[in-house]
């Protein structure tokens, strides 16, 4: 098996776009992040401002290729599974915003001393993130190699759980902190952890829409 679209649609450089809106979603979050903890509040505002624009235009191409899928009765057999494979990248893409706005209005303090531990924490989810795109763009263009991505999705989430859970023991074991304090991180951590989470569970249904593929 080879492309999904088996014949030139029109599409195929819409669809290659919003993978690369979403994995620049995932580049643009970690960075994100970074810049937030060095504590450059105005570059930090301009990078939620280019993720919401990145938004709304994976939004524009979600929408437009499903229009084209529709109307042109495209791949009426797959047209399911590639309707939610887009729309949960879409919502990825949304988690990655919406978390960069959670530290923008919470205005979360985090110790120096925690700082590596989020950042990989960080990196991790994005690679997690990244593994999930190559497997899509597999997916649409050459589905014999996808094998070859889809398992890094798992590695790199299950790599996001061991940091999670040991970054949300020093919190609690840290005597500094105040209740609030510690309380609010954890629930930032769950939040960042969760992302690599949802891009398990798609992954997992596009090993699904794999099969029937196959069948």
């Amino acid at each position: 098996m080879d492309s999904i679209l088996k014949k030139k649609t029109g599409i195929e450089k819409e669809i290659d776009d919003f993978l690369n809106q979403f994995s620049e979603a995932g580049l643009l979050f970690k960075s994100g992040v970074d810049i937030y903890l060095s504590g450059k509040k105005d570059r930090f505002q301009k990078t939620i401002d280019e993720i919401t624009q990145m938004e709304h235009r994976g939004d524009a191409l979600r929408r437009s290729i499903e229009e084209k899928l529709y109307r042109k009765t495209l791949i009426p057999e797959s047209r399911g599974d590639v309707l939610d494979l887009l729309e949960s990248l879409d919502a990825l893409i949304d988690r990655f915003k919406g978390t960069l706005y959670r530290f923008d209005i919470e205005c979360i303090e985090i110790d120096p001393k925690f700082h590596d531990d989020f950042k990989e924490l960080v990196r991790n989810v994005v690679n997690a993130s990244e593994a999930l795109a190559q497997s899509s763009r597999c997916f649409f263009k050459d589905i014999s190699c996808i094998a070859n991505y889809m398992h890094k999705v798992s590695f790199w989430e299950t790599e996001c759980d061991k940091i999670s859970t040991m970054l949300q023991k020093r919190i609690f074991r840290d005597t500094e902190l105040r209740l609030s304090q510690k309380m609010q991180l954890r629930d930032l951590v769950r939040h960042v952890d969760k992302i690599a989470d949802r891009a398990e569970d798609v992954s997992d249904d596009l090993s699904i829409f794999v099969i029937k593929r196959s069948l």
